[in-house]
């Protein structure tokens, strides 16, 4: 499967960005998926998680009560809707299929796709 990020862009802050991830190549079916971003000259932090099979959706501390994560299981899309940005948001999103492991680690994902660039301006 390939995964392809879209939705970034330029928002100031307090405003709201939906990202998508789409796969190619082979259906999300029993996959699990997380959103990772990255900072410059920072590692690559955990943003969300959501199991496949039942939607559970698991955040990290970044995105708690502020960005929520869906999927579509017809568009073969899992989103990302984020919403009161802050500049500290701003980084390259990417998505990545579970395969074992911490969800909060990069190390447990595979499948990386070209990120999507969010902007937050003060």
């Amino acid at each position: 499967v390939q995964l392809q990020a879209s939705g970034g862009g330029l928002v100031q802050a307090g405003g709201s960005l939906r990202l998508s991830c789409a796969a190619s190549g082979r259906t999300f079916s029993s996959y699990d998926l997380g959103w990772f971003r990255q900072a410059p000259g920072k590692e690559r932090e955990f943003v969300a998680f959501i199991r496949w099979s039942d939607g559970s959706p698991y955040y990290g501390d970044s995105a708690k009560g502020r960005f929520t994560i869906g999927r579509a299981n017809a568009e073969n899309t899992v989103y990302l809707h984020m919403n009161r940005l802050k500049p500290e948001d701003t980084a390259v999103y990417y998505c990545g299929t579970w395969l074992r492991g911490n969800v909060l680690e990069t190390s447990s994902y595979s499948n990386w796709g070209q990120g999507t660039q969010v902007t937050v301006s003060s």
